[in-house]
């Protein structure tokens, strides 16, 4: 009997301490909605013509500034002659043009009639680990913001951008099973102490969400977009994939893959430097390259005019060439 007793006891205990858990992760989710639910706006996007404005999508977006400036996705604003308005929580509808945009980090950057907005605090995405607690916020219907609870599912995910004919891979997209809603794209995934450390990009599958990362990449990107409304990157005319070293090389080099030239473009940087189609690229501007990711992070606008430094394998020889990348454009 007393044997019984005590089981009832250890079940109540075991119940009780499951519902303060839950009440904590309450706590925690309304307490951020709450912080985060003035600086989220909801965007309605028109395209401008000479005789009228069409509606041209819809999403969210984050306020930056006190004095007016939004972040949000590029591709909820991507198009000609786009703008529109953007409506908060406390009523206000404020007309917004775009300051610029940047498809190929899926950011955009937004800049609106009115002040004495509320500012999210950014965050550092590099601190987040699996397994913890981000909320997305986002404004789909512009006077009630749009919550959604859960954890970061994985880091380190790449997710292709596009534009034009340049492709290029996102670094470090968090995926997170905080479901993201209609009109949700552009808004905040948030961690728990309200720090936007996301922008809520993609539907990755059911369940599933990708946000671009707050870093100290995106960030550079943010500044250039609201100090010169566009991103300045270097270019030097390859095409190519990850591909393992052989064997011989894995020993000299002490790792195990890189990056294989697929295409050479003509008459590009790459070509006059030398640079082959199936050279293995192992090391550029002093930087180890295993990813294609390793090549674009050196694609800054700092390289642009720059001398680089670039280290292939061109069948059993390591080559030392240099580089001179120009300014993308187009």
């Amino acid at each position: 009997m007393a044997t019984i007793e005590r089981e009832r006891e250890e079940d109540h205990e075991q119940a009780r301490a499951e519902a303060e858990a839950l009440d904590a992760y309450s706590r925690v989710v309304v307490d951020v909605a709450e912080r985060l639910a003035p600086s989220v706006a909801n965007l309605r996007v028109v395209r401008r013509s000479r005789r009228w404005s069409v509606p041209a999508g819809a999403g969210s977006a984050v306020a930056l500034t006190p004095d007016g400036f939004l972040l949000t996705s590029a591709h909820v604003v991507s198009g000609p002659d786009r703008s529109g308005r953007a409506a908060f929580v406390d009523g206000r509808e404020l007309k917004f043009e775009i300051t610029g945009s940047d498809r190929l980090s899926d950011l955009a950057v937004l800049r609106t009639d009115g002040d004495a907005l509320t500012p999210a605090v950014l965050g550092e995405a590099e601190e987040l680990r699996v397994g913890q607690l981000v909320v997305a916020i986002g404004n789909p219907n512009g006077f009630a913001g749009s919550v959604t609870a859960g954890v970061v599912s994985a880091l380190g995910r790449s997710l292709p951008a596009r534009s034009g004919r340049t492709v290029r891979y996102i670094d470090n997209v968090i995926q997170t099973d905080a479901a993201l809603n209609p009109g949700n794209s552009g808004g905040a995934l948030v961690d728990s102490r309200g720090r936007v450390v996301g922008i809520n990009t993609a539907v990755a599958g059911v369940g599933l969400g990708l946000a671009v990362p707050i870093n100290t990449a995106t960030r550079q990107i943010i500044a250039a977009l609201m100090r010169d409304g566009r991103v300045r990157r270097a270019y030097v005319g390859i095409a190519g994939g990850p591909r393992p070293l052989p064997p011989h090389a894995r020993v000299k080099l002490r790792r195990s893959s890189g990056v294989e030239i697929v295409e050479v473009a003509d008459g590009s940087p790459a070509e006059r430097a030398g640079l082959r189609a199936e050279d293995l690229i192992v090391e550029l501007a002093g930087v180890v390259v295993e990813r294609v990711e390793d090549i674009q992070r050196a694609m800054s606008e700092d390289a642009i005019g720059a001398r680089l430094p670039v280290t292939v394998l061109r069948g059993e020889r390591l080559l030392e060439l240099e580089l001179g990348p120009v300014e993308l454009t187009g």
